[in-house]
């Protein structure tokens, strides 16, 4: 099965947990050895793993005709695009789309990640998006989180392939509530059009049927998974603290969708009892000064660290110099990053508003706004080296079992039903 698939990052180049989920969903496709993947990407950079799909680079996709020699193409974009390549999309360039601007090769620029203009490149994005649909052969179309909703519904619209959409989270799980209205009108047309929907979790699940309108019928389930670690971060060594100081780590986005007040405010209490845990805050967002500013008003910033956003083996080192993981998020429709702690034998505590909290046993469930219960958490899991020991070993065996090869084969299942 030919599966047209539309992202917005991909790893190495990590923004946030979707370059993690939409890996992770491709190689466990690719793993049922029957699948074959174009992954379109509005700025890939070369330097990605393109074993489980064929990258499709979305600003070497000509819009406008340009005459452009062969030698030119290789210098220019070769280590993204092919010149054969370029010269197919060229040839089923299909409107006169000279309003957008492109560069000496008829390409549109994107700055990656989630720039101040992000609204504009995503119609840019679906502009492209019907080169490809109109070039390429395929059986289904997939299309993760609302930034590529419209190219989706595009290819749709050109191919006659029925389309999925992949609901990573919603602006209701951003906003906590206020949501904005440009947003909502994407994620809601997305949804309209699409054959099938896939949520991370029941809980997102339950959100775009009630707060979206869609029929239950083609909404579903389809949690996150982790892959097993590679070599290099399985040797990086555990970092004992027994007798010593305890390490607990909130590790994400500052935002106020993750909750961190409330894990400063955990903190607090914890640090009443015993001054013997530091607390680490690592990651960034628009929340961490107002962050930095509670610690130092509740007197507490000679315990706590804020190191920045981490990617790629620095967050296997955090992880695993850390005694206890806290993810206090207020809305989480999935959250992979308990898992990933668990997979370092890290003891952890998730918020019962998290999608991951419906499929992981080994941790503690709290509500993020209890501050006491995760405080209470934090302070067992510190004190008592039979818990730590318990939830370090069985959290482990639990999140072993959760793959992103099950989920690969849960999609296909999906794929099948929605094109039957």
């Amino acid at each position: 099965m030919k599966v047209l698939m539309f992202g917005w990052e991909y790893p190495p180049h990590v923004y946030g947990g979707l370059a993690t989920a939409n890996f992770g969903i491709a190689e466990g496709l690719h793993a049922q050895g029957d699948m074959d993947i174009m992954l379109c990407l509005p700025h890939p950079f070369g330097d990605e793993d393109r074993t489980a799909a064929k990258l499709i680079a979305m600003n070497a996709v000509p819009i406008v005709w340009r005459d452009i020699k062969r030698e030119q193409i290789e210098e220019r974009v070769g280590n993204i695009i092919s010149a054969d390549d370029y010269y197919r999309y060229r040839d089923h360039i299909y409107a006169d789309l000279t309003h957008i601007g492109t560069n000496e090769l008829g390409c549109v620029e994107f700055a990656g990640g989630y720039p101040e203009n992000l609204i504009e490149e995503i119609n840019n994005y679906s502009a492209i998006a019907g080169v490809v649909a109109r070039t390429e052969d395929f059986d289904i179309i997939h299309a993760h989180d609302w930034l590529t909703y419209p190219a989706g519904i595009h290819a749709k619209q050109i191919s006659g392939r029925k389309l999925c959409i992949h609901v990573h989270a919603t602006d209701f799980d951003r906003s906590r509530g206020n949501v904005n209205p440009t947003v909502y009108g994407i994620e809601k047309d997305g949804m309209d059009h699409a054959d099938c929907i896939m949520c991370v979790s029941e809980l997102t699940r339950q959100t775009v049927i009630n707060h979206y309108h869609q029929d239950p019928r083609k909404v579903f389930t389809v949690h996150n998974a982790v892959y097993p670690l590679q070599q290099e971060i399985q040797d990086i060594p555990r970092v004992n603290h027994k007798g010593k100081e305890k390490i607990v780590t909130f590790l994400g986005r500052i935002t106020m969708q993750k909750g961190p007040e409330y894990f400063v405010e955990a903190a607090h209490l914890v640090l009443k009892h015993t001054r013997n845990v530091r607390f680490c805050m690592a990651g960034s967002g628009d929340m961490m000064n107002q962050m930095i500013q509670l610690v130092a008003e509740k007197g507490i910033a000679d315990r706590f660290h804020f190191p920045g956003f981490m990617r790629g083996k620095e967050v296997y080192q955090c992880l695993k110099a850390s005694d206890v993981y806290v993810m206090p998020s207020v809305s989480e429709p999935f959250g992979i990053s308990p898992l990933e702690a668990m997979q370092c034998g890290t003891p952890t505590i998730i918020s019962k508003q998290s999608g991951c909290a419906e499929i992981l046993t080994n941790c503690f469930k709290i509500d993020y706004w209890d501050i006491h219960a995760m405080a209470d958490a934090i302070y067992a899991i510190c004190n008592n080296d039979s818990l730590f020991n318990y939830l370090q070993v069985e959290g482990k065996r639990e999140v072993d079992q959760i793959t992103w090869e099950k989920v690969g084969r849960w999609i296909r299942e999906l794929y099948n039903r929605t094109l039957s």
